[in-house]
Formats: structure tokens, C-alpha cells, sequence
């Protein structure tokens, strides 16, 4: 391995309500991009804990996922790479957020077909494929519970 790579672990959580997907909006080198709430996990914080505290620092919302969609790899370049776990989260209804991290500019409510639009425009391809596929589940996620982690 190239002393150059840096393997890294992010977590992401899909916020969902009827029909309609959160994402964080964030000016990245001059450009605009989407994503949903995500981050690094930190030393000593557990991925629950961190999904927690990446959707209140960007969304302002105090939200615990409830359920696994899925675990991805994704290489962004020759040096860095990711393993992202994405969970997910349902809202009964849509509301207005207020990011505390002065990196997010807005927060949207999307759907699906607005998202897909957009795909240019996100932070990676893995947010229109988490979204796909949590879709595609049809609410039969992973537990949380295979984290073999306390998150409650």
C-alpha cells in the first residue's frame, strides 16, 4: 500500500419523508454540491454516534438512524479512499433545518427524480446509489445491531 493512501471511514445518513430525500448543500471549490448529512467518524466516538452528530452539525436536527442500508467503497482518487456506512432515518414530516456547520450553505428537500438531475452536481456517486438502494429495499434495512456497537 502507498504510503500516500488514506484509507478512510465516513457515515451518511438518508433523512427520508414522503417521497422526498434531505440533502445538505456546501460550496466546494467554488462549486456547489449536494450530499446527505455525512462525515468522518472521530477517535473515540462509536459510527451511531457519529451519524448523530454529523446530521446535527449539518442539518440541525437531533435524529438517531434507525437501520443500515448499506456499506460502500468508494475511491475518489489514486490516494484517497473511502468506506461509508449509510444509514437511514424517516421524518413524519419535512422540516425546515438550521446547519450549525457554516460549511453547509442550505438544506433541500428532494426527490428521487430532482436528485438524479443533480448528479453532476453531488459530492459523490454514492449518494444517488444509497438513495437507489434504499429505495430498492422497500424498508427491509440492516439493523444497527450488526455494528456490534451500544447506540441507544
Amino acid at each position: 500500500m502507498s504510503e500516500r493512501y488514506k484509507p478512510n471511514t465516513t457515515v451518511a445518513t438518508i433523512i427520508h419523508c414522503a417521497g422526498k430525500f434531505l440533502l445538505v448543500e456546501e460550496l466546494i471549490d467554488g462549486e456547489v454540491r449536494y450530499n446527505q448529512p455525512a462525515g468522518h467518524l472521530e477517535a473515540g466516538e462509536s459510527i451511531i454516534e457519529a451519524c448523530k452528530r454529523e446530521i446535527l452539525e449539518e442539518t440541525g436536527l437531533i435524529i438517531t438512524p434507525f437501520s443500515l442500508v448499506g456499506i460502500y467503497q468508494f475511491t475518489a482518487n489514486p490516494e484517497l479512499a473511502f468506506v461509508r456506512f449509510t444509514f437511514c432515518a424517516e421524518l413524519p414530516i419535512q422540516v425546515k433545518c438550521e446547519p450549525l456547520d457554516p460549511a453547509i450553505t442550505r438544506t433541500h428537500w428532494f426527490s428521487r427524480e430532482q436528485i438524479a438531475q443533480k448528479s453532476a452536481q453531488m459530492r459523490s456517486p454514492l449518494v444517488l446509489k444509497s438513495i437507489d438502494d434504499f429505495i430498492k429495499q422497500q424498508g427491509k434495512h440492516y439493523s444497527v445491531r450488526l455494528l456490534n456497537a451500544d447506540y441507544l
